[in-house]
């Protein structure tokens, strides 16, 4: 059980929704991966991402992009980004597993448009990833909006994974 050291944006498990949690208030962290910690407060899970960790007294993960000419939005950031949002359940990154089927820049609206999936349509933690990308796709300098689409067609299969991905979760013999 740790205390909270500062008001701590979190996300509900498993709807996504954003709440705060106040400073001063007794958390559980059930679980630290890929980043990020989910915790129970008050008998709710939520998630609290690893760029806030120091709330809890974790090492808060940095997220570092340099500042780009001008207003648009690099498309290696928004990539960089999506690279530190980790599934819930394996710690391989959403890009790695296959699951960003398209990324697309709106510059005069300074908003990123994403089409993703999951590993399997039913999944609980679908929200939660969607509020993740959300969250770490906004850090990138310029970006004003984040419009992430869950889509199922085609359908997620471990053949989308890069070999690195199925090599670190066991699935190339």
């Amino acid at each position: 059980m740790v205390v909270t050291n500062r008001d701590c944006p979190a996300r509900r498990v498993p709807s996504g929704d954003p709440v705060t949690i106040p400073a001063g208030q007794f958390v559980t962290i059930n679980q630290a991966l890929g980043g990020n910690y989910t915790v129970t407060f008050q008998g709710n899970m939520l998630r609290i991402d690893g760029t806030d960790a120091d709330a809890i007294g974790q090492e808060p993960e940095q997220l570092e992009f340099s500042t780009p000419k001008g207003r648009d939005i690099a498309d290696e950031q928004v990539w960089g980004a999506l690279k530190t949002v980790f599934d819930p359940e394996i710690p391989i990154d959403l890009v790695e597993l296959g699951l960003i089927y398209e990324m697309a820049i709106d510059q005069p609206q300074h908003t990123v448009n994403i089409k993703m999936t999951l590993t399997a349509p039913g999944c609980g933690m679908g929200p939660v990833l969607v509020s993740d990308v959300k969250y770490r796709v906004a850090k990138v300098p310029n970006v004003q909006s984040v419009n992430v689409e869950l889509v199922f067609d085609p359908p997620w299969s471990r053949e989308m994974m890069s070999e690195e991905a199925q090599l670190e979760a066991g699935l190339f013999f």
